[in-house]
């Protein structure tokens, strides 16, 4: 029980890999900021071709 017990903490107390992770949260967020970005931009762009596109005989 005490072995369970000691690699139970032993694995709690590790800190390897947390940097890797961090990095991976970043680069999720930085990606979402990304696909936001560009869907609003897309819209907008639309909007301006559509009034253009009503404007032409």
């Amino acid at each position: 029980m005490s072995k369970l017990i000691a690699r139970s903490t032993g694995f709690l107390r590790d800190d390897h890999g947390v940097t890797s992770i961090e990095y991976a949260l970043l680069g999720s967020l930085i990606a979402m900021a990304i696909v936001v970005s560009v869907t609003a931009l897309g819209e907008t762009v639309q909007g301006m071709y559509e009034q253009i596109a009503a404007r032409m005989p």
